[in-house]
């Protein structure tokens, strides 16, 4: 195996990485943003059922209060992964950036290699 090859693979296989770690963000992502309409329901049931819903009032439900900070807690979360995920697609861009030249010089070798081969196959047969 050439080591244009071996590059070649390097390459693709943290283009792969990357689209994996792109999916595993999206997947968080999207799991939170449900934990938190999930979180919202329920924060809105406890409201109707307290009849209450100032969170400042002093018997505000302790349930209500508890799940409105986690899913405040859900949603940080969630902008600090988006930025993650931005992160992500800029070093995506850049690793099949990083392919493309590396398939290039791969081929250019490869025809570079072909005429070589041609003239020593003819030189022995």
């Amino acid at each position: 195996m050439k080591p244009r090859e071996n590059l070649v693979r390097l390459k693709q296989f943290q283009v792969n990485e990357k689209k994996r770690q792109l999916a595993q963000l999206d997947m968080m992502i999207a799991e939170f943003d449900r934990m938190a309409t999930e979180l919202d329901v329920q924060i809105a049931a406890e409201e109707r059922k307290a009849g209450i819903t100032d969170v400042n009032h002093f018997a505000y439900p302790t349930f209500a209060k508890a799940a409105r900070l986690r899913r405040d807690n859900l949603k940080n979360s969630q902008s600090d992964l988006v930025q993650q995920k931005k992160t992500a697609e800029s070093l995506l861009a850049e690793a099949e950036a990083e392919l493309a030249k590396a398939e290039m010089l791969e081929s250019r070798d490869t025809r570079l290699r072909e005429p070589e081969v041609s003239a020593r196959s003819a030189m022995i047969g």
